[in-house]
């Protein structure tokens, strides 16, 4: 199969439609289409959302503007030193775009805005069994063994 020809870039405020787009491609991929698309959040609220300079949401885009793969990642302030961290929070690319470059040419496009932004490092986390992300996480970084744990806001 022939590489894909895309392009990557930062969504901002006026994308609505292509993050809703990558919203669909998240569902498919986690297998989960009912948490990302249940209850979709206006477009004034995922304007604000693309317009906050802390939220970095990532595509690769096919010809026509097919949303191929993205991420969203989230830049973190630390306190111990005028520095900041990003967390990718979901990443994903369409299943017949896979293992062609897109996940690392957009982990690539975040390291640049977080190297431009003063961060000192990018995380993510990956589930146990999902080997293909390990492998890329690897190939790009160093792996961290921790406890992962969800606090629920009510008690």
């Amino acid at each position: 199969m022939a590489r894909p020809c895309f392009t990557v870039r930062r969504l901002g405020c006026s994308d609505v439609s292509v993050l809703r787009e990558l919203n669909r491609l998240f569902g498919e991929a986690f297998e989960d289409r009912e948490t990302y698309s249940q209850e979709p959040p206006s477009d004034a609220y995922i304007e604000g959302l693309l317009a906050k300079e802390h939220i970095a949401v990532m595509v690769a885009l096919g010809p026509g503007d097919e949303v191929l793969g993205g991420l969203v990642a989230y830049a973190l302030d630390k306190f111990e030193g005028a520095r900041r961290e990003y967390y990718i929070y979901d990443l994903a690319v369409d299943e017949r775009y896979r293992r062609q470059g897109i996940a690392t040419a957009l982990i690539d496009h975040l390291r640049i805005l977080a190297a431009e932004s003063g961060a000192w490092v990018i995380f993510v986390q990956a589930d146990y069994g999902d080997d293909p992300a390990i492998a890329l996480y690897e190939k790009l970084g160093s792996r961290e063994e921790v406890l992962h744990f969800d606090i629920a806001v009510e008690p």
